[in-house]
């Protein structure tokens, strides 16, 4: 169902929800929990080790496991980019990529399962210094859940990639 039928009438009329209403439920919404943190969204902090190391550690493991990095998005860079038609101040981040890659046998099983999950490829993970913690990298991803059997391999395979891409980036 398209967004804009969301909020009509039968008749194609628009519902009045109001500006209180409106106010209430966005306040409703900022009090859940959900809105503070999202639990689908994990992150590993590394310890001694720099912007460049840790990405080319999570390239590593990612082409490791037999996977091809099909983008390197410069996320930060954009961000900083964007920042002054947007009329925001700098980036929050140092440095910040988003790495995506594909598995042709978890998009195929995850595709199998109900074709809509086209949309949980590719598959990626980010890795940033932030301007709070500069010296401090992280890595952080979407966990597709474990709903079927192609979203438990997709998340295993992510928390997988990152702990090898961890381990390797301490070592450089």
């Amino acid at each position: 169902m398209s967004s804009s039928r969301l909020f009509r009438a039968s008749s194609g009329a628009p519902v009045f929800f109001g500006i209180l209403g409106w106010v209430l439920a966005a306040f409703a919404f900022c009090l859940t929990p959900e809105a503070f943190a999202a639990d689908d969204v994990h992150t590993t902090l590394l310890i001694n080790t720099d912007f460049p190391s840790a990405r080319e550690a999570l390239i590593e493991s990612i082409e490791a496991e037999g996977l091809v990095v099909s983008a390197v998005i410069p996320f930060g860079g954009m961000l900083e980019r964007t920042a002054g038609g947007l009329g925001k101040g700098v980036s929050p981040f140092v440095d910040a990529e988003i790495v995506q890659f594909c598995s042709a046998r978890l998009a195929r099983q995850l595709v199998e399962e109900d074709v809509t999950q086209i949309a949980l490829c590719p598959l990626s993970i980010a890795v940033f210094a932030t301007r709070v913690a500069p010296g401090q990298i992280a890595y952080a991803y979407h966990s597709l859940g474990r709903g079927s059997n192609g979203r438990i391999g997709a998340s295993n395979l992510l928390e997988k990639l990152v702990g090898r891409a961890a381990g390797l980036a301490r070592l450089r």
